[in-house]
């Protein structure tokens, strides 16, 4: 049976010999080779996040869990938290912030927007410890401005955390230049590694605040004080143990990471910036209806389309019986009305021709116009 080409906005398409890493026999977690591994992994992870500052955190476990190790050890309970709604998964962090005790306020915009800088300013300016972003909502699509929103954080002595889960890897994200205090993402995004770790990058503002603590970390798995010594005993080459490490995960990441720094991090956003750009132009062909209402809120990761009138969530199956997964809506607001596609990893203009095709065919239309337009967009210099 062949396997259909996975275009979901995660899990992504693997390369094979991250494959073929994760299928070696498991290593003992305190043996000379896994240390070294690890120790590696966690050294190159600071060019992924362009962080060369960055303390990271590799731990088993989801994109919710890295919110969580993020957002966790900084927050105490009564503190203020400014939350920039974009989408599900900012809601998603305004919970995880709630339920460790912290007064959540949320400065949202219409579904494809983002929420104007003045109106997050505006917040800030009551007073926050923190103001987290989504810096790529899956559920919308939508790109929310980093760079201009850590400024503003910066102003009112605010800390930040980028939820970077479908960002990392593939959108342009520069943590120390735009001076970010914390990034998470996950394992199963654009760093095309399989599911399964949870990673965090901190930089010294957010340390400092999470060493002045007045109480303890709700959460045990997340606690800082417990991987910290960890990360950094892996990161000197040492043995260290608080919880065994999803060792075959590990050698998986390392293998992609691996191989992004192989790309490099500035003709790695490039190849996103013009797949994306390829896709969008074929889907504008076929009629495809963006969520996000500007092209300056696209992400380059993944695209979210409205259904065409008269096309319910059954087109899914259709694309997906001509060989192409992609994802229904997931922003309660379109869910509905709209579906999504990832293109980020190891995707290539391939993929990207392939899965228009099935959509293509999954909608009826025998033109071919969107794999012409995206392919002229591809060759455009």
């Amino acid at each position: 049976m062949t396997q259909p080409l996975l275009m979901i906005p995660g899990p992504v398409e693997v390369d094979g010999e991250v494959l073929a890493a994760m299928a070696r026999p498991p290593m003992g977690h305190t043996g000379a080779g896994f240390i070294e591994t690890f120790g590696k992994c966690l050294d190159d992870l600071r060019d992924v996040f362009a962080a060369p500052d960055g303390q990271p955190f590799v731990v088993a476990g989801s994109g919710t869990l890295a919110i969580e190790l993020a957002v966790a050890n900084i927050v105490e309970l009564g503190e203020r938290a400014v939350v920039v709604d974009t989408g599900y998964f900012s809601a998603r962090m305004a919970d995880i912030l709630r339920r460790h005790g912290a007064q959540v306020e949320s400065v949202g915009a219409e579904v494809g927007h983002v929420p104007e800088l003045a109106a997050v300013e505006a917040a800030l300016a009551r007073g926050a410890k923190l103001l987290t972003v989504t810096h790529v909502d899956t559920s919308t699509g939508v790109l929310a401005p980093v760079k201009e929103l850590a400024a503003l954080a910066r102003k009112y002595n605010t800390l930040i955390v980028v939820d970077g889960v479908c960002a990392v890897g593939g959108q342009e994200f520069r943590q120390a230049e735009w001076d970010v205090d914390v990034c998470l993402t996950a394992s199963q995004k654009a760093l095309a590694a399989p599911p399964g770790l949870a990673l965090v990058m901190a930089r010294s503002r957010a340390l400092e605040a999470f060493r002045a603590r007045k109480s303890p970390v709700a959460s045990y798995y997340s606690d800082w004080s417990l991987w910290l010594p960890v990360m950094q005993a892996y990161q000197a080459r040492k043995p260290a143990y608080f919880g065994t490490p999803a060792v075959n995960l590990v050698v998986a990441l390392n293998e992609s990471v691996k191989q992004i720094k192989a790309e490099g991090m500035e003709a790695r956003w490039a190849r996103h910036r013009k797949l994306s750009a390829a896709f969008k132009a074929g889907a504008e062909a076929l009629g495809l209806r963006q969520v996000p209402v500007s092209e300056d809120v696209r992400a380059v990761t993944l695209t979210t389309m409205y259904y065409p009138d008269g096309v319910d969530s059954t087109l899914i199956g259709r694309i997906g019986a001509a060989g192409v997964v992609v994802a229904g809506g997931l922003h309660p607001a379109v869910a509905a009305r709209s579906f999504r596609v990832g293109h980020m990893g190891v995707d290539g203009i391939g993929q990207v021709l392939t899965t228009l095709a099935a959509i293509e065919q999954g909608l009826g239309i025998k033109t071919g116009a969107g794999v012409a337009a995206a392919q002229a967009r591809w060759l455009q210099p």
